[in-house]
């Protein structure tokens, strides 16, 4: 996974409030996810971008795999045949997910951190690490097994908390985690910036999301590209403080994008130029992906007090053609 940040436009928009990492949710409605607040205070304070998915409430479509197979980053698709190999099956033993972003820096890539709840055998696993004689770092106790060298700067390196918690990420990600759980860091619950917008978020669907104000701005910036031609809708996103993102789910799903904008005044002016940007990659996409075409064209977009609600349903046939026509597919 290439260590600069990959975003998409609207496909890869799209693709990332329904899945977000090859998660999906089935019929019918499935009840919104809540993650536990002993979960939330692993990570550290730094994550500018947070998500979390009810894996095992999200993988009952039949053609979950081929949208799994287009939305999946290559190295993400081998670290879970690393994983299997190990006897860690992540379609059954993994029943909820959460990870979160760090920006880059100038010295290192977007760091990703992770943790995974469920029924693990953490014995079996590790043993089966030592023969295959996996690099392994012994960070205060912890096992980190690394799927690479464990020195190279796209290493994902994964150990056990207990065998109900798994945690995977970059190195120094992982070992800050570490750090946060011997308080030598700060957690995120200190952060009181995007702490309490995750209160906001956690339980609103079966995939939700927070981004900071950098993350949120590179999101606005990639929605509404056009943006950048216009001063006053450029300097506009400049001052978005977070987004929030949830996703529902029945026969299809409903996909809830909310900028937390710096006015009332900013998100209504915001609101005309994601209209407009609509309408115009609608006319894009109907050239080559009519079925991308017809889905932007529910996307409602209404702005309320210093935020911008972003709606956008998709049906399951709607669903379908999109990944039929490869309309969400990821290259990494």
């Amino acid at each position: 996974m290439n260590r600069t940040i990959r975003r998409g436009f609207w496909a890869s928009a799209l693709a990332g409030a329904i899945l977000l990492t090859g998660l999906f949710a089935a019929p019918p409605k499935l009840s919104a996810g809540t993650l536990n607040t002993s979960v939330l205070g692993m990570f550290p304070k730094e994550v500018g971008e947070f998500t979390y998915a009810d894996m095992k409430a999200t993988r009952k479509l039949a053609w979950f795999p081929q949208l799994r197979d287009q939305l999946l980053p290559s190295r993400f698709r081998q670290f879970e045949q690393f994983l299997s190999a190990a006897g860690i099956d992540t379609n059954s033993e993994v029943d909820e997910i959460a990870w979160g972003a760090v920006m880059p820096t100038k010295t290192t890539g977007e760091q990703i951190i992770g943790v995974a709840l469920g029924t693990f055998n953490p014995s079996s696993s590790e043993d089966h690490f030592k023969q295959q004689k996996l690099p392994m770092i012994d960070d205060h106790g912890y096992h980190l097994y690394a799927f690479g060298s464990g020195s190279g700067p796209d290493d994902i390196l994964f150990t056990f908390i207990d065998s109900n918690t798994a945690a995977f990420g970059h190195r120094s990600a992982l070992e800050k985690l570490i750090d946060v759980r011997t308080g030598v860091s700060e957690s995120l619950l200190s952060n009181d910036d995007l702490f309490p917008l995750i209160n906001e978020a956690n339980g609103t669907g079966v995939i939700w999301s927070v981004l900071d104000k950098s993350y949120a701005r590179l999101a606005m910036k990639q929605l509404v590209p056009q943006a950048g031609q216009f001063p006053q809708a450029a300097a506009i996103v400049d001052r978005i403080r977070a987004m929030l993102i949830d996703v529902e789910a029945d026969s299809g799903i409903d996909a809830h994008f909310q900028a937390v904008c710096a006015t009332t005044d900013d998100a209504n002016l915001l609101s005309a130029a994601l209209s407009a940007g609509l309408m115009y990659r609608r006319y894009q996409e109907s050239q080559d992906h009519s079925a991308l075409a017809a889905t932007l064209d529910q996307v409602q977009v209404t702005p309320s007090g210093d935020r911008l609600r972003v709606d956008l349903p998709v049906s399951q046939d709607q669903l379908m053609s999109l990944i039929q026509s490869h309309a969400l597919a990821v290259k990494m």
